[in-house]
């Protein structure tokens, strides 16, 4: 099959090898954004080339925003708070994307336009009523297939201030909320539960008026709307999530070690460096800096020949939310039983990741139970598979993709894995780096 890989050998030792990976997508489809309603002409360097970020183009084009691609950065040529011009009746795709769609409807609440969000099948299972409800008390009509897309949404010039607690820990719903507030004349007050905080330190960056206080569990943030962005420039680093594969990788590797160059360590995104050095991985950080208020590095790692089980603390659920899956491989090829707790936020993803991922494991002959909200995995270190395996129902999801190459790569037996197009969302040249590093794929 042509959107199809087959794999039969285990990769072969590899060190003192170094890569970079693809951009860091959660930055690059928010600076697309951010610069959409900046005034002037930003460019943006490194931009991620996914379909996710694609397509995030593709709306702000729509939306009146012209943007140019250069041979190494975008320019885009915003349009202020308030500028998009856009006809009644537009439909915007937001295709794969859960990032954009969402945090796209905050930038729509002032526009008084009938308009329509569409996504593709696995983005119209997933639930929007966690934005469609704090746009409804700013004052935006909407309008959804049970809190499900198409979406259609009317905003409104009248939008009021409003004081909203974010219990989900989503970045997604927060952004919204926050770009929303940007839209409306007042100050919004939002509690929200630790996640990811890349859209805070971006209006840092640009000198917006946003007021954040960190307590143990959550952030009290405060938005002052009707506040102009001047345009920028931005060179976005390495996206953790993609390196992860790597790292895992490397971890089940025979005698191999890598360098992963220039990777975003924003504090509320390395939960699995995190979790992997308590279960005795050995991963390290080096040449740290500061980068528009995002901490960048290099990430050192090496096999690991005795992995240990984790009780994993929920406290780093929301920091490693999208690697889980290669947790849980990680656990699988431990030696003992590791515990994990309320991570039924993972069947809300790209697929009903948790529930695939259970079946994943059961698959290769690990234990797992899973009672209410707690999960235990019953890791065996001698783990090495030699029957085959075919991935095929997974709702063309990326991450378990990609997971079930590195499970391919390490773990033997002979694999055939359906969907390979699903990368283009986030890590178009995926393949090409495991390549690069001696994998036999075919």
């Amino acid at each position: 099959m042509k959107n199809q890989v087959k794999i039969a050998n285990v990769i072969k030792p590899f060190k003192r090898k170094k890569i970079f990976v693809s951009s860091d997508k959660s930055l690059s489809i928010r600076c697309v954004l951010l610069s959409s309603i900046a005034v002037g002409r930003s460019k943006i360097f490194n931009l991620l080339e996914s379909e996710d970020v694609i397509n995030s183009l593709k709306i702000i084009k729509k939306l009146g925003v012209n943007y140019k691609k250069n041979k190494d950065y975008f320019e885009i040529y915003g349009v202020g708070i308030g500028g998009y011009d856009v006809k009644n009746n537009t439909i915007l795709d937001a295709g794969n994307s859960g990032t954009l769609a969402r945090c796209i409807l905050g930038l729509l609440s002032s526009l008084d336009k009938n308009i329509k969000l569409i996504g593709d099948r696995s983005l119209s299972r997933r639930d929007f009523i966690r934005v469609i409800r704090p746009l409804n008390l700013f004052g935006v009509k909407t309008k959804s297939l049970n809190g499900k897309l198409p979406l259609e949404i009317k905003g409104t010039k009248l939008l009021r201030p409003i004081n909203f607690y974010e219990n989900k820990a989503s970045a997604q719903v927060k952004t919204c909320v926050i770009f929303s507030a940007m839209n409306t004349p007042g100050i919004t007050k939002i509690k929200a539960k630790k996640s990811r905080n890349h859209t805070e330190l971006l209006l840092k960056y640009l000198n917006y008026p946003i007021r954040i206080k960190k307590l143990k569990s959550f952030d009290e943030i405060h938005v002052k709307g009707l506040n102009q962005i001047k345009s920028f420039d931005y060179k976005l680093p390495g996206d953790v999530s993609s390196a992860s594969f790597f790292i895992v990788l490397t971890l089940l590797s025979k005698n191999s070690s890598l360098i992963i160059k220039n990777i975003n360590l924003n504090p509320s995104r390395i939960g699995i460096l995190k979790i992997l050095n308590k279960m005795n991985a050995k991963i390290n950080i080096v040449n740290r800096k500061k980068y528009r208020g995002e901490l960048i590095g290099d990430i050192k790692i090496k096999s690991s020949i005795k992995l240990t089980p984790i009780n994993c603390p929920e406290s780093l659920n929301s920091s490693a939310i999208d690697e889980f899956l290669l947790i849980f491989l990680v656990a699988a090829k431990s030696k003992g039983v590791s515990t994990f707790r309320k991570l039924d936020e993972l069947n809300k993803k790209e697929s009903p990741r948790l529930n695939l991922a259970i079946s994943f494991l059961k698959m290769i002959g690990i234990k797992v139970i899973k009672k209410k909200d707690i999960i235990k995995i019953y890791g065996n270190s001698e783990l090495k598979l030699n029957k085959s395996y075919h991935i095929q129902k997974f709702l063309k999801d990326h991450r378990i993709f990609m997971m079930s190459v590195i499970a391919a790569l390490t773990l033997g037996g002979k694999w055939k894995i359906n969907d390979k197009d699903s990368i283009k969302t986030s890590f178009p040249n995926f393949l090409e780096i495991v390549k690069k590093l001696g994998a036999k794929i075919n």
